[in-house]
């Protein structure tokens, strides 16, 4: 095969979709075009458990642009039950506050509304419960996603810890957080016959295809899901939630008319997904020179009562630093409220918070800079597994990091720079993320007269995925990049993994790669104009020789008034080791967005929920606050030049959530060195601070 050329792998492409996404022309799901759109707008809940009693759709229906009302009495009946979260309008039970109750179908977005707050409901509300309580009825769940031991232990934890000449011991919390992608969920369907066609903004348009024919009990053919463009997901769009069913019932009552139904914002935050708040208690025991001997992490978060979701906040932990004795555990408590779900790297995005800020304080009290803390304690092996990395650079990380931020300069002690009313302070996490390939996934490659046609079911969610693709498809076909056009976000191309768990890259660019070989090695080179050829990612036999995961170091400056608590971050650093970059333009947007979400988490988002009503109060962009551009100031963001054959046939490892793992911790962390005070609870807020 030759060699890369110009445009392929390594190099800083502009995005392909970028003009017709700047001119407004990129259509978002509410934006296909179809002929005489009806719209929904749906009815949550008013209790956090109990039951629907009556519904009285009188005056709803009396409005001549009211086209139905769909209720428990009247909707489709779906086929299967098993996701409890995607039962929607099969009985009159409730099981969580904003579950859907009614939806209206009418001729205008308005109408719709308006017909939904005429409706008139009457509800049986049973005791319910919907607080985290540590003390509280908890279980141990059978895995953790994706199926990980909810339990581990090497060595003897216990006798290590009673040894142990120094401890820390604390707890830390991680509130309740709600995606909030700039594109609400949303869909466009038609239902004709026995088929249905659907515009979703779905970060997988394939897995959502599987959830509506099984939901529904139809046959796979008899849906497509279209996806090209979606405004952003950070994993809530990762699995089909109740409003895609919602939808394709709308549109099977309608029986033929489209139907339009878009999330509100403040519906979001009631039946779209979140991350479940965390308890963590941490324990390392070390010797006086840092070294750990002993590490420890249990677990508590909430799921909800109609459905599991266990989110593998511990397991960080099994791997990052070595010690010869360590335990991880998970408790679930189960409550009346809706379904946890993915969120910017699940599991690694709080679940190293904790271990992160108690390595601050562990530095602290052993007398080492919180940098050397951390090389001392860099494992040979896979601490848990035995296996060896296929590459880790975590150690690079931290040393270039520290070098490019200046940390050489820091006084270790808390208070110690002041500039008039502000208090400066640095601090230091590492970061890292495990590497996915996902199974299932296939590509196909058709020589056309202008060069190649790569098709795959792959969707871009605003990653540069259809930049990306064609970057490596140019490398694999010897090709100019400017030669191949890149066809996703369809069913009707080959089947394609979901856009999650930083697999997308990886598992699409294995499919493209494996099919470019087949389509040279039986039409050699030059193939005919119309020659094709599809192949599947086969699953990696390294899996199971070499622990695979990505790391960084994250540098954080913040400074705190002295007199208001308000606090800001002047700066931050983060380099990364995450295999070879296909493109340094869209990586370093995506490591730069994720650094900013992590300045959301560390200083300012939290879900209030009230538990005498299981309601979210904390639900629009008014009172949920993120960062903007007001907040963000000098993120600096590079990587270290990392070969890994292990991974995939490109080396490249997943980058979309590594960012944002670290980054609270780094706040934290410079926050207590710019005050003196410990913060364990996030996020950080003035009243905090002023504490």
């Amino acid at each position: 095969m030759s060699s890369p050329v110009s445009g392929a792998i390594g190099t800083p492409r502009v995005r392909v979709d970028a003009e017709q996404k700047v001119a407004g022309h990129a259509p978002y799901a509410m934006e296909h075009e179809v002929a005489e759109p009806a719209y929904v707008f749906v009815v949550g809940a008013r209790i956090a458990r109990g039951r629907v009693s009556e519904i009285d759709t009188a005056a709803a229906v009396a409005d001549p642009d009211v086209l139905t009302v769909l209720t428990h009495e009247n909707a489709p009946r779906l086929a299967s039950d098993e996701d409890k979260e995607l039962w929607i309008l099969q009985s009159p039970e409730v099981g969580y506050r904003g579950q859907i109750v009614a939806a209206v179908i009418a001729a205008s977005s308005e109408a719709a509304r308006h017909g939904a707050e005429a409706l008139e409901i009457t509800y049986e509300a049973e005791e319910h419960e919907a607080e985290l309580d540590p003390d509280g009825e908890l279980y141990k769940p059978e895995t953790v996603n994706p199926e990980l031991p909810t339990d581990t232990e090497v060595g003897d934890f216990g006798a290590a810890w009673a040894a142990a000449p120094v401890k820390v011991e604390r707890t830390y919390t991680t509130p309740m957080e709600h995606n909030n992608p700039m594109e609400p969920h949303a869909s466009t369907a038609a239902w004709d016959g026995g088929g249905i066609t659907i515009y979703d903004s779905t970060q997988g348009v394939h897995p959502t295809r599987a959830t509506i024919a099984e939901t529904f009990g139809i046959d796979l053919d008899d849906v497509r899901v279209i996806a090209p463009y979606v405004g952003g997901g950070f994993g809530s769009k990762g699995t089909a939630h109740s409003n895609v069913i919602v939808a394709c019932m709308a549109a099977k009552a309608l029986a033929g008319r489209p139907v339009r139904f878009s999330v509100t914002r403040q519906q979001m935050f009631a039946f779209t997904g979140y991350r479940t708040p965390t308890i963590q208690r941490i324990r390392l025991g070390a010797e006086p020179d840092g070294k750990l001997t002993a590490i420890s992490h249990d677990a508590i978060e909430q799921t909800a009562r109609i459905k599991e979701f266990a989110e593998q906040t511990a397991v960080p932990s099994r791997m990052m630093y070595a010690a010869p004795h360590r335990r991880t555990s998970h408790r679930l408590a189960e409550l009346d409220v809706p379904v946890p779900s993915w969120m910017r790297a699940p599991g690694e995005c709080p679940g190293m918070f904790a271990p992160e800020v108690a390595m601050d304080e562990l530095a602290i009290e052993c007398g080492i800079d919180p940098v050397e803390l951390r090389i001392r304690n860099e494992p040979e092996v896979e601490p848990e597994s035995g296996l060896p990395f296929s590459s880790r650079n975590l150690v690079a990380c931290l040393r270039e990091g520290a070098e490019r931020f200046g940390w050489a300069e820091r006084d270790p002690e808390p208070r110690a720079r002041r500039e008039g009313d502000w208090l400066y302070g640095t601090g230091v996490a590492s970061s890292t993320y495990p590497v996915h390939r996902m199974p299932g996934t296939s590509a196909r490659i058709t020589r056309t007269a202008d060069g190649y046609l790569v098709e795959i079911g792959a969707a871009d969610i605003g990653t540069g995925a259809w930049t990306v693709l064609g970057q490596i498809a140019a490398d694999a076909l010897g090709a100019d990049v400017d030669e191949v056009e890149v066809q996703i976000g369809d069913t009707l191309r080959p089947k394609a993994s979901v856009a999650g768990g930083s697999s997308g890259t990886a598992t699409w660019g294995t499919a493209i790669v494996r099919t470019a070989e087949k389509l040279r090695s039986e039409h050699g080179d030059e193939p005919a104009e119309g020659t094709s050829a599809e192949a599947e990612a086969e699953e990696n036999e390294d899996d199971e020789k070499f622990a695979m995961h990505a790391f960084g170091a994250q540098f954080a400056e913040v400074k705190v008034n002295a007199y208001t608590g308000e606090i800001r971050i002047p700066r931050m650093v983060g380099i990364f080791a995450a295999g070879r970059i296909v493109n340094p333009r869209t990586a370093r947007s995506q490591f730069i967005g994720a650094m900013t979400m992590g300045i959301g988490m560390a200083l300012m988002e939290e879900s209030v929920l009230d538990p005498r009503s299981g309601h979210v109060v904390t639900h629009d962009l008014a009172e949920y606050h993120v960062p903007t551009n007001a907040d963000i100031q000098s993120i600096e963001v590079d990587w270290i030049a990392e070969e890994d054959k292990h991974v995939n046939p490109m080396g490249t490892k997943g980058i979309g959530e590594i960012g944002i793992v670290g980054a609270a911790a780094a706040i934290a962390n410079a926050a207590f060195h710019a005050t003196g005070l410990r913060i364990r609870d996030l996020p950080i807020t003035s009243d905090k601070l002023l504490r």
